[in-house]
């Protein structure tokens, strides 16, 4: 008789006494130590390796990579706004730089110059003396050359200079306004408030009074006499054939033959207002002398 053949390898269950009828299989076999080849590295070996220097690196170059990372991710609006910032600086400077330098080309250089404000001037002449100016850009005109042209025309009492692009050169000029004669021993001067002589002649010009003041042309009276016939009215200064005055207090007129003591040269308005309502009341031809020193107390006689 054969021997029976050996049964299949059956799997055991356990059945835990505390908990009737759950199955706890048995535990995988842990690998022998003789199971594992020669430089074969299992999980747990890999897992209990030492920390070397190059881990140690290569973490921290990953972590600075990321740092970086994120500092871009977070600054790149600041980027832009940076870059659009000197971009627009960038413009700035490169068009005032294309500014100056088409400012100081010959594209700008004077080759037209207008005298404007003259009326006893000779305009021609004075154009002609700033002819200099031609040939120099815009932005170089040197104001102390245009100065040292105009001095000398005695009627110029001041002057603007205007740049109008691309290549005229306009000066305005305010002449200086006569006041009167001043007998001198060259003649009739013309001279203005100041005491600038602006001509001289053999005979007095008509239709300017002869001024007399005390201290000559420059005195403090002779100021007071300017700033007088100044303030007069136009109908009232055409009117005026002499003027004088000893002090800046005293300036008298005369006016077709009779006297006008105007005292000093405060209130100007309200006194030529006060001498024409008493020329009409009482003409020249009928007075000899009309005291508006004080306005609030006249006296014709």
């Amino acid at each position: 008789m054969r021997d029976p053949e050996p049964a299949p390898e059956q799997v055991t269950e356990v059945i835990e006494p505390s908990r009737p009828g759950r199955l706890v299989p048995f535990a995988q076999p842990v690998a022998e130590v003789d199971d594992v080849e020669p430089g074969e590295r299992t999980p747990d070996a890999e897992g209990d390796r030492p920390l070397g220097l190059r881990d140690v690196w290569a973490a921290a170059r990953a972590r600075r990579r990321a740092l970086r990372r994120e500092v871009r991710r977070f600054t790149v609006r600041q980027r832009r706004r940076r870059y659009a910032w000197l971009a627009s600086l960038a413009a700035v400077v490169l068009v005032g730089l294309g500014a100056v330098a088409t400012a100081y080309s010959p594209l700008f250089a004077v080759s037209k110059i207008t005298v404007l404000g003259t009326d006893r001037l000779d305009r021609g002449a004075v154009e002609q003396a700033l002819a200099g100016e031609k040939g120099t850009p815009l932005a170089l005109v040197d104001s102390s050359a245009v100065k040292a042209a105009l001095v000398g025309f005695p009627l110029v009492e001041s002057y603007s200079i205007e740049a109008r692009p691309p290549q005229e050169l306009v000066v305005r000029i305010i002449e200086r306004t006569p006041v009167g004669v001043v007998s001198t021993r060259g003649g009739f001067s013309l001279v203005d408030a100041a005491g600038v002589v602006l001509s001289t002649s053999e005979k007095a010009p008509e239709g300017y009074p002869v001024i007399e003041a005390t201290g000559g042309a420059g005195s403090r009276a002779f100021r007071a006499v300017g700033a007088v016939y100044r303030s007069l009215p136009a109908d009232l200064r055409t009117q005026v054939t002499a003027m004088a005055a000893t002090t800046p207090d005293d300036v008298t007129l005369t006016i077709e033959g009779a006297e006008v003591v105007w005292g000093s040269s405060d209130d100007p308005v309200e006194k030529a207002r006060v001498l024409q309502a008493l020329m009409i009341a009482t003409p020249p031809s009928e007075a000899d002398e009309y005291d508006i020193s004080s306005p609030d107390a006249v006296v014709v006689r």
